[in-house]
């Protein structure tokens, strides 16, 4: 025997046109909202700021590329493309490597690229290694005059001793006409041994006090445990050391005498800049109106093979530049 509800008397009242589903109301798209928790250009951008920001990456792009471009097409035009194109060749002619054939013929630019490689290579790892010693000593609270030598290290960064004061030291040194002219009075920057030093402190200190109690000492942890977990302000620290001795010139334009003795960015500076042929450099002819040597695509091949290393390298670095540099910063 089957039992029905009786209705209510709503449902009474209503019929049973109120018992039916009603349709329900089309829904217009809300619009997004920005989170509080998120700042604005962590947002996805619109069309338009999509649009924007390609144009401007885009012209940015062609900015920086364009001037590269010239140069590296310069240096393999012919002499009568460039005297067609009134100087640096923008549309492609006929190409030819008999620039860099005559720079690396065993002359003066070849010597100059082999000892900015080799000062830029020992300069490096020592100010690397130097940096790393003293940001890891100037990381431990602990450690002998901590904040006396801390102290000293920020006043180098807003303090010199200037030119005349630097020349008589590196000559009372006996570092006149010598290599390492060209590295030890630049091999410590107070700016990278502070970013190694906040990494350093980011770094948990319960894993440095158990390996002290294991019985490892200050060289094991810094190692076995600091620098391998250091791996990206190393590299980023080490990639601005490098940088700086590639591309410096100032010093040796001060402290070397011997023209056999310049880097390679000296010989560039002798080339574009002043017009002027080093003896034995096999570069060109000198015009003896004006003093200014005449071919072109050397010069371009020249800047050429000051750039192309820094090119090389700094892409397999790039991607440490954000948890190496921008780390450090905040946690210093």
């Amino acid at each position: 025997m089957t039992t029905t509800t009786a209705p209510t008397t709503g449902e009474r009242d209503l019929g049973p046109q109120a018992r039916r589903p009603h349709p329900e109301p089309e829904r217009r798209p809300r619009r997004r909202r920005r989170s509080k928790h998120r700042a604005v250009w962590e947002e996805a951008p619109g069309p338009v700021g999509f649009t924007v920001k390609a144009v401007v990456l885009a012209a940015i792009v062609l900015v920086v590329l364009f001037p590269l471009y010239t140069i590296l097409l310069t240096s393999v035009s012919t002499q009568a493309d460039i005297t067609r194109s009134g100087g640096l060749v923008v549309v492609p002619g006929e190409f030819t490597l008999s620039a860099y054939q005559q720079i690396l013929s065993g002359g003066i630019v070849t010597r100059a690229a082999i000892v900015s490689v080799v000062v830029t290579a020992v300069g490096t790892l020592l100010s690397t290694v130097v940096s790393t010693l003293a940001a890891y000593g100037l990381s431990r609270p602990g450690s002998f005059a901590h904040r006396p030598l801390l102290f000293v290290l920020l006043i180098t960064m807003f303090f010199g001793a200037g030119m005349i004061p630097t020349y008589l030291l590196v000559s009372a040194l006996g570092l006149i006409d010598s290599y390492w002219a060209l590295i030890l009075p630049t091999a410590i920057s107070a700016f990278n041994v502070l970013i190694l030093r906040s990494f350093f402190m980011g770094i948990d200190s319960a894993i440095t006090d158990a390996a002290r109690i294991d019985g490892a000492g200050d060289w094991r942890i810094l190692g076995r445990i600091v620098a391998p977990m250091s791996k990206a302000a190393i590299a980023v620290v080490a990639l601005f050391y490098g940088v700086g001795y590639w591309n410096a010139f100032f010093n040796a334009m001060l402290y070397l005498n011997d023209n056999a003795k310049w880097p390679l960015q000296l010989v560039l500076r002798s080339y574009v800049l002043q017009g002027v042929t080093l003896p034995g450099s096999g570069v060109g002819q000198v015009d003896v109106a004006t003093g200014a040597v005449t071919g072109l695509p050397v010069k371009m091949a020249v800047m050429v093979l000051a750039v192309i290393p820094i090119l090389l390298i700094y892409p397999l670095v790039q991607r440490h530049f954000t948890k190496g540099v921008i780390f450090g910063a905040i946690k210093g």
